[in-house]
């Protein structure tokens, strides 16, 4: 019988296993989770054939190393990287064949911070909650990949795309994240309020899967004292004391107790998954509907 497995070689920075997330536990204090870059998770699922939401690897910054134990089709997206099959150059962003027991090899970023890894039949970890995704924030799922971990892989469902190489945006050059503004944007000054939209934030290398951390100008509050811990969702700007926004990402925290100034559209947060530290970010106030 074919060994559907794939041995880890070289783990890299943060190599996690991720899908489309957990969302609807927030009642019991557990993240959505998930690829932070979803349109990039997603390609890779549709060039390797893989029905929509199959558990694919995230990396972080410096990539990673694997050997499957049967032949596969894979396809790496997301940050632009080199990529190789036993020490030959191979397509990024395109279907690749893997033969048994070659090392796929996904260098480190040239550009952008993750890249997403598709093998064909999607990785097979015992799904937590309804994914098989790692929960940085709360322990559930698998634990970041480490060298020698052999993950199961599942049986392929469909063919590969039949495509030479797939378009994808290029990594953020500036982060203009769109936001509509409160629930506690009353907390602060007129003043505070008008540097948040006008004057440029740059991306913190403090950043990680929970939240986007900035360096820039500090929001004054308005008001002194602290909030009672109250729900967050994906995309919140919440502002802790040092007055520096922090964007909440997909292992963020369900509640938290700093004020919330506005929340960030979702649609805007693929690119900020790709946001280098020191990119400059700008946020851009859009009327409520």
């Amino acid at each position: 019988m074919t060994d559907r497995a794939l041995a880890v070689v070289r783990a890299g920075a943060l190599t996690t296993v991720q899908d489309l997330g957990r969302p609807g536990h927030a009642h019991l204090g557990v993240p959505r989770s998930g690829a932070l870059d979803r349109p990039a998770a997603d390609l890779v699922n549709r060039l390797t054939g893989n029905p929509h939401g199959a558990a694919v690897l995230e990396t972080t910054l410096s990539g990673c190393a694997v050997r499957p134990r049967s032949t596969v089709t894979v396809a790496v997206a997301g940050a632009p990287c080199r990529v190789t099959v036993d020490g030959r150059p191979v397509a990024w962003g395109a279907p690749v064949r893997v033969p048994a027991g070659a090392l796929l090899d996904v260098g480190p970023a040239v550009s952008g911070v993750r890249a997403y890894v598709g093998i064909s039949g999607g990785i097979a970890v015992e799904p937590v909650l309804g994914s098989r995704s790692t929960d940085l924030l709360s322990g559930l799922g698998p634990a970041p990949l480490a060298d020698g971990t052999v993950l199961p892989l599942g049986r392929p469902t469909g063919a590969p795309a039949r495509v030479d190489a797939a378009p994808q945006p290029a990594p953020p050059a500036e982060l203009v994240l769109r936001v509509t503004l409160g629930p506690r944007d009353d907390w602060f000054t007129r003043e505070a309020l008008r540097a948040f939209v006008s004057r440029s934030y740059r991306v913190s290398p403090a950043s990680n899967r929970i939240g986007l951390r900035t360096d820039g100008p500090a929001l004054e509050r308005a008001r002194p004292g602290e909030l009672p811990s109250e729900g967050v969702v994906l995309g919140a700007v919440q502002v802790p004391p040092d007055g520096r926004p922090v964007v909440f990402l997909a292992d963020h925290p369900t509640t938290g107790g700093y004020p919330v100034i506005a929340v960030v559209h979702t649609a805007d947060l693929a690119a900020a998954a790709q946001a280098v530290p020191g990119t400059p970010v700008r946020f851009v106030a859009v009327r409520r509907r």
